[in-house]
């Protein structure tokens, strides 16, 4: 790797930040380290649809995750130490999440749909096509809650990647009162990954298209938000 693409996985430094803020930082950084990293190593995985994964290798191509931002504590354990590169947003809560998501195998780039969005999506342009794979929250940063956003359709188009949705139901969990509803597995318990069908965009789509690809995405993820649901009230 030349050094450019190694920065992302290192932690930023924190000159900009007081020592309290600081302090936080380091607090909440190991804090979700730790507790992703104890949690996801007592879940027992069950995966459906590894094929579509295994088709975009076949296919010498690189994989854009896309799944909903409720999902992201075990998604994250999952599919961690595979220098993803994820978008993590410039600002206080950004920081820590980057360290912590870097701890598990992440690189981080910083911007958000708000605030230097463009700019990294052109970086992840960049990036994608050095060969490094490229992971969405694609109802994030602040929803609405499970309605996609075109991000990750925009990056297939100009690197011509496929999109893979993906979604990882937990067969027990918490959940929280955030706009997400995040989903926190229970430990000891089991969950299974389900991979969907493959989107690809030719790099001559217009806007007509994206949204057309926008509405199978969504109904892609809903499916298996669906099939995820009947494989837990049968077990």
């Amino acid at each position: 790797m030349t050094r450019k693409i190694e920065n992302l996985y290192r932690f930023n430094k924190l000159e900009a930040y007081t020592f309290k803020q600081k302090f936080l930082i380091r607090l909440a950084d190991l804090s979700f380290y730790t507790l992703i990293k104890l949690i996801g190593r007592t879940i027992t995985f069950e995966i459906a649809g590894w094929e579509n994964f295994e088709q975009i290798e076949n296919d010498k191509k690189i994989p854009i995750y896309a799944f909903w931002h409720e999902r992201i504590f075990l998604s994250t354990y999952f599919f961690r130490n595979r220098n993803i590169i994820v978008i993590t947003s410039q600002s206080f809560d950004g920081e820590y999440i980057a360290r912590f998501i870097q701890r598990l195998g992440y690189g981080a780039v910083r911007g958000s749909s708000t605030r230097g969005g463009v700019g990294a999506l052109a970086q992840m342009i960049r990036l994608m096509k050095q060969g490094l794979p490229m992971g969405f929250t694609i109802d994030g940063p602040k929803g609405p809650c499970r309605v996609a956003k075109t991000g990750a359709l925009l990056l297939a188009k100009k690197t011509g990647n496929p999109v893979m949705p993906f979604v990882v139901e937990a067969e027990k969990f918490w959940t929280l009162g955030s706009w997400d509803k995040l989903q926190i597995p229970k430990p000891f318990s089991r969950a299974k990954v389900f991979i969907g069908e493959l989107i690809y965009l030719t790099t001559d789509a217009d806007n007509e298209e994206i949204e057309k690809k926008r509405c199978e995405l969504q109904k892609n993820l809903d499916q298996l938000i669906e099939m995820g649901k009947q494989w837990r009230e049968n077990l």
